[in-house]
């Protein structure tokens, strides 16, 4: 996949003053700035000056014979310097990509390029490169475009992409296509950070490749990426990926914990496929929370993600015990007032919280902190999910970060990069 950048690398280049500096041929000298001092050949000089005059009058069939008459008589740098500057000014008026290239290669490599032009040129010669798979030739010219100084937002996407191209699509978890991307992925975060730098919006297709190509590596900067792609763009979908990707890190994770990041999925609008939601069922059966068993299969259904079979076994078996428990509640409450400790208003907001009566959810884990004897970072955890589905960003927030160790203050980590998208 080619990026879309934000500078664009076209054929009628976007040079300073449209067109290279370059010494005159006319009799009369020009008093205007002119590119490097040059030692031109009598011969070059004949055919270059007949290659101007065909260019002038249209006849690009005609300046091209002259150039390459030019090209047999070289002699010198000077000489090849020179013909690559009316080359090039040619290729632009002809529209001709490939004398472009051949003009700038020509330049460039004739070491006489202005130091002020040679950043553009090598850049431009990268991108023409990297369009015709030559991935090395792209790279040492991206990198050549770099150390002069050229935008680095500019070239930096083309180095990165010329790696992948090394890399290619296949086993790309296995040496050396695993080192190409990692430089690939040097070379793009290089060019994010450059496009920051410069005040300008990085595409979020950027950190999408990103995630994708470290991905396919098996790098561990996967995650990372992740959370720079969801940052670009705060999707459900972004922020579904970093969720599966911390489930893949944290496989012993305890089904409570994983009830509380797939809850966060839930309010993302981050389940996508029948899957998450039936896992997400799962888990709130396998912790007793029936009537978030039945709100989740009825969101699926609803969405048209799930068929009547899926999860019906959980459904069948949570929604008969949905009364008796709910009836319970109210004596429950009365019980975790009397308690020695927060046990059982952990377990009676757990309940409020899965039947979406978020305030007293939110009464009964302040009371279970209060008591104490209880999980304390699963406690904050839960009542900063309750603040969050309540509306309570700021409050939300305070009680995530309040989370202070191991997979929670991750499951925690997780729920406060979804609150920064709601503030913004």
């Amino acid at each position: 996949m080619r990026f879309v950048t934000p500078v664009s690398l076209a054929l009628a280049l976007a040079l300073t003053g449209g067109a290279v500096s370059a010494p005159a041929f006319a009799a009369k000298k020009e008093e205007k700035k002119a590119g490097p001092k040059l030692n031109v050949s009598p011969d070059v000089i004949k055919a270059l000056q007949a290659a101007q005059k065909a260019a002038e009058a249209q006849d690009f069939a005609g300046a091209k014979a002259a150039l390459a008459e030019a090209d047999s008589k070289a002699q010198s740098n000077d000489d090849k310097y020179q013909i690559g500057a009316i080359k090039l000014n040619t290729s632009i008026g002809a529209k001709d990509a490939a004398l472009q290239g051949e003009a700038l290669t020509q330049m460039l490599d004739s070491g006489l390029t202005p130091p002020e032009q040679a950043g553009q040129f090598n850049a431009i010669a990268a991108d023409q490169a990297l369009q015709a798979k030559n991935y090395d030739l792209a790279i040492q010219r991206g990198q050549a475009a770099v150390a002069a100084g050229y935008k680095a937002e500019a070239v930096q996407p083309t180095i990165a992409q010329a790696y992948f191209g090394k890399a290619g699509t296949t086993n790309t978890s296995a040496e050396p296509a695993r080192g190409f991307t990692q430089q690939g992925l040097t070379a793009l975060k290089a060019a994010a950070d450059a496009m920051k730098a410069a005040g300008q919006q990085v595409p979020a297709q950027w950190y999408q490749i990103g995630v994708g190509r470290a991905e396919g590596a098996k790098l561990p900067d996967v995650t990372e990426w992740a959370k720079m792609a969801y940052q670009a763009e705060p999707s459900g979908q972004n922020l579904r990926t970093l969720v599966r990707l911390f489930q893949r890190a944290n496989p012993n994770i305890s089904n409570r914990e994983n009830l509380d990041v797939l809850r966060l999925l839930g309010a993302s609008d981050g389940l996508v496929v029948a899957g998450d939601f039936t896992e997400y069922a799962e888990m709130a059966s396998k912790t007793g929370i029936y009537g978030e068993v039945k709100s989740v299969i009825d969101k699926g259904r609803a969405k048209g993600v799930l068929n009547a079979s899926a999860g019906a076994d959980l459904y069948s078996t949570a929604v008969p015990k949905i009364a008796g428990d709910k009836g319970s509640l109210g004596s429950a409450e009365a019980d975790a007032q009397k308690a020695a400790n927060g046990k059982i208003a952990a377990a009676t907001a757990d309940a409020y919280l899965g039947y979406g009566d978020y305030a007293k959810a939110i009464s009964m884990f302040d009371l279970a902190k209060q008591k104490g004897g209880v999980d304390a970072d699963e406690i904050n955890t839960r009542l900063g999910i309750a603040k969050t589905l309540a509306g309570d960003t700021a409050g939300a927030k305070a009680a995530f970060e309040a989370v202070q160790a191991g997979s929670r203050k991750q499951v925690a980590g997780l729920w406060i990069a979804y609150l920064g998208t709601k503030g913004a």
